[in-house]
This record gives C-alpha cells, structure tokens and sequence, in this order.
C-alpha cells in the first residue's frame, strides 16, 4: 500500500480559517484572516486597468502557444523596472528576471538556486514571518535560524534584538527581509534602520533575499522600493520574489517574479542559466494572462496611471480604516492601539491568545488566525465599531495566554 502510511497532515491554518468561515453561517460573520483586499463593501473585485487590459488581450492576443521557462520576456523586463528603477546593474545586465508562479513560486525557485550555489548556507528569516516562509524553505532542504524582528506584547519592532541577533550570520548565508509591509506585523524598516541592516550585511559577507509581495501599499510604489535599491546598489549578490498578487489583485492568476543580481554579467548569466534549469522540472513555464495582463499595464502610459490611481486608492483606504479601527479599539478596550497607525500595509496583530481568538470567532464571528494576525482591508466602515466591541469583549477575558 502506498498512501497506508502516510501521517497526517497538518492542515494549513490560513486555509483551514478560510473553511471556518465558510462554514460560519452567521449573517454577522467577517473575515480578518485571508490576505486579500477587499472594498468598502467587503468585495474583492477586479481592477479596471485589469479589465481595460484584459479586453485589449482578448483582440489583440495572437497565441497561446508555450512560452519559456523565463516566462514573458515583457512582463520580466517591466517587472525589473518595476523593481529596480533606473538601477545601474540593470543596465549593466548584471540582474536576470524569470517570471514565476506568483510569489510562492518565486521563493521556492529562489530556494532551490541557494541549494544548488550553497546547500549548507543558513537562511535567517525574521520571527515573525509569512507562515509559508520556513515550510518554502525546508520544502527545498535548507537550513535556517530565526532573527528577532517584532515584539508582540509590546507592538513594536525590535531592532535592536535584530542587529544582534545577525552578528550571528556567516558569509554567504543568506538572510530573507520583507521590502515592505512586513506580514503579519506591519511594523517596517525606517530608512534609516534599513541603511544600518545594508551596512550589517556588506560587513557580513550576507546575501539578501527580498521579499517584496505588497509594494505599493505602504507609501507608493517607488518609495516602497527604496530598500531594496539601497541593498542592490550596495551588495554584489541577492535575490528579489515579487508578487503581483496584491498590488495588481490578480490573487488567483499566480504572476509573480524572481530576479538574481550577480557580482557581474558573467555571474548573473551562470544564475539565469540555473534558474531557467530549475524552473523546467518543477512546473516547466509559467502561466501566461497575470503576467500578460501586467506587462500590457505597465507598457501603456494611460493604463499605467490608472492602475497606480486604483493602488493609491486601495492605499488610502487600509490608512484610513487602520485610523478608525484605532480609535475604536482604544475607546472599546480602554486601551492605546495607536501602533496601528504606524504599520502599513494589509496585516497587523492585535494582543489576542489563541482562546481570545477562538472566542471571537465562536461568539461574535469575528474570523481571525489564532495568533491576533488580522486582514484589516477586510474591515470597512460598516463593521470596524462591531470588530472593536468584540476585541474589546474577549480582551476582557484578561491577558495573552
């Protein structure tokens, strides 16, 4: 028997939350725990440069044959423009880009090349992290050790404890850095403290991984790109995963990237050449209408300030409702939740034990992971004040457990 004796498996929590409420058959119910954006009316809904996009493909697309395991050429070249700016590695063909299954798909590839240059390299991830961080990681059999980032208890980043804590890396290792809108906390890097981990990191001979899958959703697309330029005009090596998901709401199209800067083109090339190699075997090319769809936005001059006019707004909107849930928590609770205020992008943690979470979602239906991690574009006008009476409800239970 083949599948007889298998264990079982540890159901993902992200997944296993969004069936929970699926399951929940309470008209009040909200969910605060899959990561996408949602309108003031709790929708996910298709972006209209998307739609303008996708109806130009559909009269204008020739093909559906295969495309290379680098994915669209198009779409890689305005995704390092994306990424990377005016960036003189770019031109100095010393950065290669393939095109990836979203995010996750960029991270494992990324993966498997520190693998194949280093397999006994440590990858040092922060804590906290994306939940799917270490398992990408030990799914490609690398090692890796926690950095302190974030504190829960009190809300706030701890750089201190993160310098400290990376005296610790070897050289080559590599360490992996949220370029934005740190999931799940919120809490980012100052430009100032991402000056200071570049300098920890030339010193230390370290390789970055930079995961940027919200840019665009902290302070603008090119401002949520300044640490990553400062680490690729100051490292010979890293590697970037880009995600689409997010900033274009192309969630289920999977378009994402992943780009290698080399110490020169002769280096990068030996990476491309690898990453294409790798890529084969796992799913052989990408899929084609996410990316096609991004590089036809980001090539056309009035599609591409509509899009970044949509962002904006979807930017505006997670600062705003993160001010009012603020207000509302801290006069419900009788408590400061003004760190709130300070965080960007989609996901912050609120001071919740896994009982005070299990609580509000059996007694008030209010759907969030078992670790206080909360979606805040899923709240909206309509239900922050009822959100807020209900944390302060089960915070009343008394302190983290």
């Amino acid at each position: 028997m083949l599948f007889r004796e298998l264990p079982a498996a540890r159901p993902d929590p992200i997944l296993s939350l969004a069936a929970t409420f699926d399951a929940d058959a309470d008209p009040r119910k909200i969910d605060l725990g899959i990561g996408v954006y949602k309108d003031g009316d709790g929708r996910s809904t298709v972006l209209a440069s998307v739609k303008r996009a996708e109806q130009w493909l559909l009269g204008h697309q020739e093909s559906k044959a295969y495309l290379s395991s680098a994915g669209a050429l198009d779409f890689n070249a305005a995704l390092q423009k994306l990424l990377f700016g005016a960036h003189p590695a770019v031109a100095a063909s010393r950065v290669a880009t393939a095109q990836t299954v979203g995010g996750s798909g960029a991270l494992r590839v990324a993966s498997e090349l520190i693998r194949q240059c280093r397999p006994t390299a440590t990858v040092w991830v922060p804590r906290p992290s994306w939940a799917n961080h270490i398992p990408i990681l030990r799914a490609s059999g690398l090692s890796y050790r926690e950095y302190g980032y974030y504190d829960r208890a009190a809300a706030k980043l701890t750089f201190d404890t993160l310098l400290g804590d990376l005296q610790g890396v070897a050289p080559a290792d590599i360490v992996l850095i949220h370029g934005c809108c740190h999931n799940p906390s919120g809490a980012d890097l100052s430009a100032e403290q991402w000056r200071e981990l570049t300098d920890l990191l030339v010193r230390r001979q370290a390789v970055p991984l930079l995961d940027i899958a919200y840019q665009g959703f902290a302070d603008g697309v090119e401002e949520d790109a300044f640490g990553l330029r400062l680490l690729a005009q100051s490292v010979p090596e890293m590697l970037v995963a880009s995600s689409c998901s997010k900033n274009f709401s192309l969630y289920r199209e999977r378009t994402g990237s992943v780009s290698v800067i080399g110490a020169d083109r002769e280096a990068t090339g030996r990476a491309a050449g690898a990453l294409l190699n790798i890529i084969r075997p796992l799913y052989s090319m990408p899929p084609d209408h996410g990316a096609a769809v991004v590089a036809c936005i980001l090539a056309t001059a009035d599609l591409h300030q509509q899009w970044l006019a949509e962002l904006e707004g979807m930017r505006v909107r997670i600062r705003s409702i993160r001010a009012e849930l603020a207000k509302q928590l801290s006069a419900a609770a009788q408590a400061d939740f003004s760190y709130l205020m300070s965080q960007n992008g989609m996901f912050s943690f609120l001071n919740l034990s896994p009982l005070q979470a299990t609580r509000l979602r059996s007694e008030h239906h209010v759907h969030a992971l078992d670790s206080g991690r909360i979606n805040v574009a899923g709240l909206s006008a309509g239900n922050v004040a009822y959100v807020a009476q209900a944390v302060a409800a089960v915070l009343r239970e008394g302190p983290m457990k």
